[in-house]
């Protein structure tokens, strides 16, 4: 049974007589439903009568109303009001825009805007490279979204999808300095996001494309890539590839195994599957048997679309044919992104000796840790409440202000590479362990670390177009501290 969460968590406004005991049996009655008591706050107490906010967490909505219900059956005890806390923080949206400079005189406003704007303006005409000098372009991004493929969610549309771009515009923020920007489209033609995308590429240093269903974010990432000169990144594929490897690298270190000499089975063929496998590939990676919904991808498959294709020819070295049972045969890693319980722990009897199993499918994932662990000897998932989270906000904001500090025009393979291993050194050897191969999403030296590998692997590769040996107030980011750190 899945455990209490922050995600389901709520208040109580109560209302009861102020005498002793009442209290106790309101926190018995939530502990006895199954409810983790949180913060308790009292509002007031006026003509005998013991106003609180009582906050816990549930498992799930209809958890919520179990507690609520139970409270309200408790004589003399009035529920006055039931809040929603993750709703709560979601009102009127997560994110604002704000000034730099403020503008409280005459002379600010005729420099910031009319009169004295003007003269910027035609310093970019004369010359167009001054718009990253001299507008917010040198540190933004569009976080771009169709609402097709949303985790966990599926296709719920644009406008449901725009509180999970709110809330990346808010990691980029918070863990790189980086202004991004929620910007859903209503079209789920290949093209017109591609000419929407396009158009608007002029006011972003990167795009970042989210939740968008494959095999179409395929074609829109390649066809974006090749008409921009600005990073185009789809970070379902390659965030996740890259914090996968990352949690690989620990992994091998831990066990002292070589990624050449595993046999990897993939659940999950999307876009994730098949950018983890080629990242795997690059990294050394021989032995990869790729499944999805029909069973192992090989060259015998007839009902394959392009990407899984692609797959057919590069992987599945032995010919394995049937059910992800049939590729765990032997196999020493199981990563699997694709969805709820589709992995059973019989299934994994059937892996070599002391395994590693990577169970990222988000909220529930192909086999729950618990189960994973009577036979696994590392287990990794996606959620933040077991040890080993696997998260792209590890990746995605040191890799964007990595390719903003040396304006790159692209993000390739190279600084894909550069940054897992960047994630992985985060970890000293000496620390490593079977539940700590991944370093905490709080960790403060992943960005820098991360920023600094890519902008190496962007200058070495050739898409830097401004090198790293630049005056500190000149820094895309603006941070005096993090030029420091990585001149």
């Amino acid at each position: 049974m899945n455990q209490p969460t922050v995600s389901h968590s709520f208040t109580i406004r109560l209302s009861y007589p102020n005498r002793i005991g009442m209290f106790a049996r309101i926190v018995e009655t939530v502990g006895k439903r199954g409810g983790d008591l949180g913060a308790v706050d009292i509002v007031q107490i006026q003509g005998g009568q013991m106003v609180r906010d009582i906050t816990a967490r549930a498992r799930d909505d209809g958890h919520v109303q179990e507690i609520v219900a139970a409270v309200r059956r408790i004589p003399k005890v009035k529920v006055l009001h039931v809040s929603d806390r993750v709703f709560l923080l979601h009102l009127g949206g997560k994110i604002s825009i704000c000034n730099k400079v403020p503008i409280t005189t005459r002379d600010t406003l005729s420099m910031a805007y009319t009169p004295g704007v003007a003269r910027v303006c035609e310093a970019i005409a004369a010359d167009k490279k001054k718009v990253y000098q001299l507008t917010i372009k040198h540190n933004s991004v569009a976080v771009v979204s169709d609402g097709t493929a949303v985790l966990g969610l599926g296709d719920i549309g644009p406008e449901a999808a725009m509180p999970v771009m709110e809330g990346k515009a808010m990691l980029f923020k918070e863990f790189a300095n980086i202004d991004a920007y929620p910007i859903c489209l209503k079209t789920t033609d290949v093209d017109e996001i591609v000419e929407t995308v396009s158009r608007i590429s002029v006011g972003f240093g990167g795009i970042n494309l989210e939740d968008i269903s494959a095999p179409r974010c395929f074609e829109v990432e390649e066809k974006l890539q090749k008409r921009l000169d600005i990073p185009v990144f789809h970070d379902d594929q390659h965030g996740t590839a890259v914090v996968v490897l990352a949690a690989l690298l620990n992994a091998l270190r831990l066990t002292q195994r070589k990624i050449k000499d595993l046999k990897i089975a993939v659940s999950g063929a999307g876009a994730a599957g098949v950018a983890i496998v080629k990242m795997l590939m690059s990294a050394g990676a021989r032995d990869i048997v790729v499944c999805d919904r029909n069973g192992a991808i090989g060259r015998g498959r007839k009902d394959l679309n392009p990407s899984k294709e692609w797959l057919a020819r590069k992987t599945n070295p032995r010919g394995v044919q049937g059910r992800i049972e049939d590729a765990l045969t032997g196999a020493n890693l199981l990563i699997g992104v694709s969805g709820p319980g589709l992995v059973s722990a019989k299934a994994l009897q059937r892996m070599a000796p002391r395994p590693i199993v990577f169970a990222l499918a988000n909220p529930v994932p192909e086999i729950m840790p618990e189960e994973a662990a009577k036979k696994a000897h590392i287990v990794a998932t996606g959620r933040s409440d077991y040890p080993n989270q696997i998260n792209n906000v590890l990746a995605f904001p040191g890799l964007f202000r990595g390719a903003l500090n040396v304006r790159a025009r692209r993000i390739n393979a190279r600084m894909n590479l550069a940054a897992a291993h960047a994630i992985a050194s985060c970890i000293a050897p000496q620390d490593l362990d079977p539940e700590y191969i991944v370093p905490s999403v709080f960790n403060r030296e992943v960005v820098h670390r991360v920023a600094a590998a890519v902008e190496k692997a962007a200058i070495e590769s050739g898409v830097a177009r401004r090198h790293m040996m630049v005056h500190k107030q000149e820094r895309a980011d603006g941070s005096a501290e993090t030029a420091r750190k990585n001149l």
